[in-house]
This record gives structure tokens, C-alpha cells and sequence, in this order.
């Protein structure tokens, strides 16, 4: 009886250990077309503004770009690095006005902007 208490309370554990990686759940996300469809980009420019409604994945991507930004994307796969600098670059050439807004918001002393431009510049 104590060795099954003890595998559970380890499997809680290890089940309550942050994650090494963010949810790979977007991993399949058509970066592609949303940076190819300019109204829908604006749209989740809006959302990860607090400026408008937010869809599922939207939300979701909200509450990751604060990490993300401040870790330089650390606890993404290979393919959310790609699917980010994607998206990143979509919003820097098709909207720059929404993404110097989202800079102002999440890095509004440029704490992470030497980090995160090295970041959008590699490929890993």
C-alpha cells in the first residue's frame, strides 16, 4: 500500500513539473495563411493588443508572447520557433504599425530587443 502511495505522489509530481517546451498543440498552425491573409493578421495583432476579440489559438498565443519575448523563445520547439519568426515577420513587413505597437506594449524599454532581433535572425 505504500509503495502505490508513493507512485502516486510521484506521478503527481512529475505531472505537476513545469513543461520543458510550450503545448505542442499549435504546432500545426498555417502560420503561412494567416500571415498571407492581411485582415486576419490584423485581426490577432488586435487580440495580442487587448484591442479586440481573440480567438482560441489567439488567446492562447496571448498569454505566451510575454515569455517568449523575455526568454528569446526558450521553451519552443524547432517549429514554434518557425511558426514565430513567421508570424513575427508578417507583422513587420505587412503591419508595422500593429507590431511597434506590440513592442511598445511587451518591450517598452527595449530590454529584449537586441536578444529577440538575434532570435528572428537565426535559424535553429
Amino acid at each position: 500500500m505504500k509503495t502505490i502511495i508513493l507512485l502516486c505522489t510521484l506521478a503527481a509530481a512529475a505531472l505537476a513539473a513545469p513543461a520543458d517546451t510550450y503545448n505542442s498543440q499549435y504546432d500545426n498552425f498555417d502560420a503561412t495563411e494567416l500571415v498571407g491573409n492581411t485582415r486576419l493578421l490584423k485581426s490577432y495583432g488586435r487580440c495580442f493588443l487587448g484591442q479586440g476579440p481573440c480567438t482560441a489559438e489567439g488567446s492562447d498565443f496571448k498569454k505566451t508572447i510575454p515569455e517568449a519575448l523575455r526568454t528569446t523563445c526558450a521553451k519552443c520547439t524547432p517549429k514554434q520557433r518557425e511558426l514565430v519568426r513567421v508570424v513575427v515577420r508578417g507583422f513587420q513587413t505587412k503591419l508595422p504599425e500593429i507590431w511597434e505597437e506590440l513592442v511598445k506594449q511587451q518591450d517598452p524599454k527595449g530590454k529584449f530587443k537586441e536578444a529577440f532581433d538575434r532570435f528572428l535572425n537565426s535559424s535553429d
